[in-house]
């Protein structure tokens, strides 16, 4: 194993499947390391998104920019967690989305032929991905749901208790474009917040 980098993403398969040494090893032997400057693209819209990512360090943003040149936060993903454009790995086609690192990122990368390489030699990753897959689609459905049972602020501060510290990472701007959100209803809630949070205490 080359280093701390991919001593972390080790860790992160063993929590999910067993590995043997061999196995580690070989899977680190399919991996390649990314490193991104702040405003430095992971994969641009219109271009075939060739990676599976694996954040060891720093945060990044998902997004969409219509043709009115309107910018819609999707997604975003920090340490521990993977981020692509799934529909555009998976069937080769232009990605819808942009991937743009905001911090200094560090990511390990798995392309295709690897990950079809893994399910032939090491069968117990068709689980590993399976797992990340229904992981994926309850946080979806979960989102869905919250937009539509929960108001605005509801929302913000379920992002909150979810994801300390997020609004250190994600500026606000983006934050409202992810709960669906004006940024100027966005600032009201936050007013509203610290006198809420004061009223409790007393």
């Amino acid at each position: 194993m080359q280093n701390d980098d991919f001593k972390t993403i080790i860790n992160h398969f063993l929590k999910r499947i067993p590995l043997t040494p061999e196995e580690q090893e070989y899977v680190c032997s399919l991996i390649k390391i990314r490193h991104l400057l702040p405003r430095q693209y992971l994969v641009q819209q219109g271009e075939v998104c060739r990676f599976e990512s694996f954040v060891v360090k720093g945060f990044l943003r998902s997004f969409y920019v219509d043709s009115k040149g309107n910018d819609f936060t999707l997604h975003f993903a920090m340490e521990d967690w993977w981020i692509s454009d799934s529909a555009s790995f998976v069937r080769e086609i232009p990605a819808t989305r942009n991937i743009v690192a905001l911090e200094p990122t560090t990511v390990l990368q798995l392309d295709k032929v690897s990950i079809e390489m893994l399910y032939r030699q090491v069968p117990v990753f068709e689980r590993f991905w399976r797992i990340m897959n229904e992981s994926a689609c309850l946080a979806q459905d979960e989102r869905i749901l919250n937009a539509i049972m929960m108001s605005g602020a509801a929302r913000y501060e379920a992002l909150l208790s979810k994801y300390p510290g997020i609004e250190q990472r994600l500026p606000q701007r983006h934050i409202a474009s992810y709960l669906g959100i004006t940024p100027v209803f966005l600032s009201k809630i936050r007013k509203v917040k610290p006198a809420k949070s004061a009223e409790k205490l007393n």
